[in-house]
């Protein structure tokens, strides 16, 4: 497991607060100075991780190398907790992140819980590097690429049988086939993660996402240095 990984796991065990949590806290400030690490990037879940890691790959940066790190909260309620650890009051390193609409609010409270904001709204988080997905990541996709296309992604990967039974169920008769897609995509375990890769990989990089778009142009491209 590269570094960069073993740092993000020390995190996401130190935040826990459970069993080795006190041993993770070390790890992750250790590799914090020899990495090091410049940027921690809060998404809320795998999907996301990948989604930002692959769109950064298409644009041929090497985010590690930069010194940024993309950690997942395993829930948004987890914000707080990471914001505590990483930010001022913790490892003091930039912060970023993405959120779906439903969990802005979370967002906005736990910054200005950090100090980083007052009565923060939308276009308030975005020069923090905080940027908000209309509804959710899968939303935004399906959005800039159009049905159609997400359709052919789909048959790409094998799963054309798979979605032609999942949209004669009855209930999703009666949705639009952009919430059917999306609801296709949460389906199975890992099915996210799977199409937040194959859909990014499909974008034309004069149409990305707003969100998406604006987190990666906030992030620093400056090689990270050799030592804190």
């Amino acid at each position: 497991m590269d570094e960069t990984k073993i740092f993000r796991r020390a995190v996401v065990t130190w935040a826990s607060g459970g069993a080795g949590a006190a041993a993770a806290a070390g790890t992750a400030r250790e590799l914090a100075d020899t990495l090091p690490v410049r940027t921690a990037v809060l998404v809320e879940g795998v999907s996301d991780l990948v989604a930002v890691e692959t769109l950064a790959a298409r644009h041929g940066r090497d985010l590690e190398a930069e010194g940024v790190v993309v950690v997942p909260l395993g829930g948004v309620t987890n914000i707080g907790r990471f914001l505590a650890l990483l930010g001022p009051r913790g490892l003091d390193i930039g912060l970023a992140g993405l959120c779906d609409a439903p969990e802005e609010d979370h967002f906005a409270r736990a910054l200005e819980r950090e100090g980083l904001g007052s009565g923060l709204t939308r276009a308030d988080m975005e020069p923090l590097g905080f940027h908000v997905c209309v509804a959710d990541l899968e939303e935004e996709l399906i959005r800039a690429l159009g049905p159609a296309r997400v359709q052919q992604v789909i048959e790409a990967q094998g799963d054309l049988r798979a979605w032609r039974l999942f949209r004669k169920q009855p209930a999703q008769r009666e949705r639009t086939v952009e919430r059917q897609l999306r609801r296709f995509m949460g389906t199975i375990s890992g099915r996210k993660s799977q199409y937040a890769r194959s859909l990014v990989d499909d974008l034309d990089l004069t149409h990305v996402p707003r969100p998406l778009d604006g987190l990666l142009a906030h992030l620093p491209t400056r090689p990270a240095r050799a030592s804190r």
